[in-house]
């Protein structure tokens, strides 16, 4: 089942950039098949939502991002995935280019292990934290993705965001009180609720409401979701 941190609740802190993750992934969902790649696959988040004949999750070890009850099936070196090429009929790679710092040359293994026309589904954020530090290297836009993609060997089938600009206030809102306030209340049951109601349910249903009600900017979004096949 695909957890509650990758289905949240409008009491989610990070409601908004984990609820379009999952709709994206969701609706791009039914190109995968066959043989999967999930690259830097953690705890397989999104498994639930693809249909395939075999799911092969492979993963790097690094300081940043412990691996412990994750679901890994094959590790890698960070240089050559282990595994033979034109092996995978599809691939998935979520909120994993911004922590690799050689992403070219992980785009070139990429290349090697899908057969030619492979989909690959991408998600990397384009409005976020520093996370998992220190391994996190960079924010892409729309246009860096396709040269990177396309130079390496991809053609872009798809090119697509997540999020508007409303969604990116409210969500960031609700990440500062998070992060530099909730630690103080949330030893206490009584506050803690008070405060995920006051400053993340009630700001995150206004989001929801304001996202609807108002002209859908997306020159600032929260994620990229790119669809790309191997040529």
């Amino acid at each position: 089942m695909t957890g509650a941190e990758f289905k949240p609740s409008l009491f989610h802190p990070y409601y908004f950039i984990r609820k379009g993750l999952f709709s994206k992934v969701n609706q791009y969902s039914h190109l995968l098949r066959g043989r999967l790649l999930d690259f830097g696959c953690g705890s397989k988040p999104y498994k639930a939502l693809i249909t395939v004949d075999e799911y092969i999750g492979v993963d790097f070890e690094n300081e940043g991002h412990p691996h412990e009850n994750e679901q890994i099936d094959v590790f890698y070196d960070g240089k050559t995935i282990p595994l033979p090429a034109d092996y995978f009929d599809a691939g998935l790679t979520s909120e994993v280019f911004e922590h690799v710092f050689n992403l070219e040359e992980v785009l070139g293994e990429l290349h090697r292990v899908l057969k030619p026309g492979a989909p690959l589904l991408i998600t990397c954020p384009f409005v976020w934290k520093e996370h998992e530090v220190p391994n996190d290297y960079a924010r892409y836009t729309h246009f860096a993705l396709k040269h990177m993609l396309e130079k390496n060997g991809f053609r872009i089938r798809t090119l697509d965001k997540s999020g508007n600009f409303i969604e990116v206030m409210f969500q960031l809102r609700a990440l500062y009180f998070f992060d530099s306030w909730y630690p103080k209340f949330r030893r206490i049951p009584l506050l803690g609720f008070l405060f995920r109601l006051f400053f993340f349910a009630i700001p995150n249903a206004v989001g929801s409401l304001f996202s609807k009600m108002f002209p859908r900017n997306k020159q600032m979004y929260l994620n990229n979701i790119v669809i790309a096949e191997k040529v």
